[in-house]
């Protein structure tokens, strides 16, 4: 049985992710979105609510968990029993971004492996940080969402 972990911090989650989700959800047989926290970003929703989100808008995919991480991915990866480290990548910066974590995760545990996933096309563009600076000035994202996302973003 293959299982993968998908980690991000998903703030919010994007209809890219949930594409990545939908996609990865059929090559393996089991799928953990991790939902960790970077302390780099400043962040729209708390880990639980976005747990919660994703929850919502996997619901329809039963091989897919969701989860809370808070410490290293790989050792997270190792307390699952998962062999996988799923990364979806947009663009070359994306790519130059995750080889480094990409290679240090090896470092760290060489039986784990990270794969890459491109991003389709209609979705290279959306990242969180940009929907969130279009949010902050009042544009409308709903599109680039999924609808829980939207609906709990209007409550924001």
């Amino acid at each position: 049985m293959t299982k993968a972990v998908f980690p991000g911090s998903f703030d919010p989650l994007t209809k890219g992710h949930l594409n990545l989700i939908q996609r990865a959800s059929h090559l393996f047989d089991e799928l953990i979105v991790t939902v960790g926290t970077n302390i780099s970003k400043r962040s729209l929703f708390t880990p639980d609510e976005r747990v919660a989100l994703i929850q919502k808008s996997v619901a329809d995919l039963p091989n897919v968990t969701v989860r809370t991480e808070g410490g290293l991915t790989v050792d997270f990866v190792k307390s699952v029993n998962a062999s996988v480290i799923l990364r979806g990548l947009r663009n070359s910066k994306d790519y130059e971004y995750e080889a480094g974590i990409a290679q240090m995760n090896h470092y760290l545990d060489n039986g784990i492996e990270t794969l890459f996933l491109l991003t389709d096309a209609k979705y290279a563009f959306i990242s969180s940080s940009l929907l969130k600076e279009v949010l902050h000035f009042g544009g409308d994202i709903s599109e680039l969402v999924p609808p829980a996302v939207a609906a709990a973003l209007a409550e924001k």
